[in-house]
């Protein structure tokens, strides 16, 4: 039975079933038991990777595949996020389990993975109405978001030691990130060349060098919800790394709206951090600047380099809908997204 995260395949998304079943059954006893492919729906978030719930009798999985049509060089890369929760699950328990991961492209016509389902909440844009008016369930969820990014950001880099590139972490993301965008441009966006020429004049030395997410959103988090909410599992470790936590803090932060944000960037809320008893972005900074050893008095570099990188992100989804590579509804009015992201970055410069 669907759910709201849940949808039916949809036809440009659609893989060969029968294959994927074939091929698990291959690579685990496990799976023998089950003689009937599993009833597949698909996971409506996911702008980046294609995310599928498999589900078999009294066991549920999830497939993670990259999007079809063209790609950035370094993106999608199923292998390397299959390594990265592999190394991390031994340190860091939110990590899901990784079952296989296939690279006969005969099977999905690309690379893909297999992981066990973690039960429980993810909060999408609307909470569920089982938080409605609960603010001190809200506070928690706000403390258990920002504890246990401390918590990653603690673990020993090394765990991930040849996705560290030393020293000039920062400066690469910058002219990485600009390039993308550059390379992804259409004719209904800004060039943002001043905004890139702003980034790299004021990017700062790294204030640290650790494991990363990169994308650490309640959208990425699971969340038992009683008798107390406590947060279980993290997803979509597509972008992490070794780099600078400060970096982290501010590419998460350019998803957070706070009640008083202008409507235009509201508008783009993909989680419920507008409610009462949600921590504001000053306030999830403080609180984790409070729990190590980094020091920030000015926050705005940050700030915005995670709103251009955001902006990236949307435009090069954007550039794929306008070539007719992917026809989800959900990214028609990212063109128009993107001009509300520069535009916000401009003004806080």
């Amino acid at each position: 039975m669907m759910t709201a995260d849940l949808t039916a395949v949809r036809a440009e998304d659609a893989f060969n079933i029968a294959g994927v079943h074939n091929w698990l059954k291959s690579q685990s006893g496990e799976f023998a038991e089950f003689t009937e492919p599993p009833t597949v729906e698909q996971f409506r978030s996911g702008a980046s990777n294609l995310t599928y719930l498999l589900s078999y009798p009294d066991r549920d999985l999830v497939l993670r595949r990259p999007p079809v049509g063209k790609k950035a060089a370094s993106a999608h890369d199923m292998k390397r996020e299959v390594l990265i929760q592999r190394k991390l699950e031994r340190v860091f328990p939110y990590v899901p389990h990784v079952i296989a991961i296939c690279q006969d492209s005969s099977i999905l016509g690309a690379d893909f993975y297999l992981m066990e389902k973690i039960p429980g909440t993810i909060l999408r844009r609307n909470a569920p109405a089982a938080l409605a008016n609960q603010v001190e369930s809200l506070q928690t969820i706000g403390r258990e978001m920002i504890d246990r990014w401390v918590e990653l950001h603690q673990v020993d880099p090394k765990i991930l030691g040849n996705l560290d590139k030393g020293p000039g972490y920062v400066a690469r993301q910058v002219s990485g990130w600009s390039k993308r965008y550059l390379a992804a441009l259409t004719d209904d966006v800004p060039n943002a060349n001043e905004l890139i020429a702003w980034l790299e004049k004021q990017a700062p030395p790294e204030v640290a060098n650790c494991v990363i997410h990169g994308d650490w959103r309640l959208d990425n988090m699971v969340f038992n919800l009683a008798p107390t909410p406590k947060l279980v599992g993290v997803l979509d470790w597509e972008l992490a790394t070794v780099g600078d936590p400060l970096m982290d803090l501010g590419s998460s932060l350019a998803y957070w709206i706070d009640p008083e944000d202008d409507p235009g960037f509201a508008s783009l809320r993909r989680q419920p951090s507008n409610l009462e008893g949600m921590p504001s972005r000053n306030e999830i900074v403080t609180r984790y600047l409070a729990q190590t050893d980094w020091k920030c008095s000015d926050f705005t570099f940050y700030e915005v380099f995670g709103l251009f990188r955001l902006t990236v992100i949307l435009q090069q989804i954007w550039a794929r809908y306008r070539l007719g590579e992917t026809t989800n509804p959900a990214f028609a009015e990212f063109g128009s997204a993107v001009n509300t992201m520069i535009d916000r970055a401009m003004r806080i410069i």
